[in-house]
């Protein structure tokens, strides 16, 4: 697992780093668009990978773009990584043959 995947990042230190209030980024969490972890005490955790998507995030927004739009745009690009992997695996997995 690369650093950038490990949820260790406090809400507030997630608010400092991307300008954001703590109350924007539960309200994405709320809007199924990012989705920390929780500690045994229930403190939510995250990523600088979710640092980013957050500040990519809040950019669409300040573009006019809905939460609902975001969520079917990062839906798309998961549809379209995982086809790519699976194309990959089965290519990887015919040439072995």
């Amino acid at each position: 697992m690369s650093y950038k995947d490990r949820k260790v990042i406090t809400i507030g230190v997630v608010s400092e780093l991307t300008g954001l209030s703590e109350r924007q980024i539960r309200y994405y969490e709320e809007r199924k668009l990012i989705f920390p972890e929780r500690s045994k005490g229930g403190t939510r955790k995250y990523s600088f990978d979710d640092v980013e998507k957050l500040v990519d995030i809040a950019n669409k927004m300040e573009d006019g773009m809905q939460t609902f739009e975001i969520r079917r745009e990062m839906k798309k690009k998961s549809g379209l990584r995982e086809k790519m992997l699976r194309g990959q695996l089965n290519a990887a997995f015919k040439m072995r043959k």
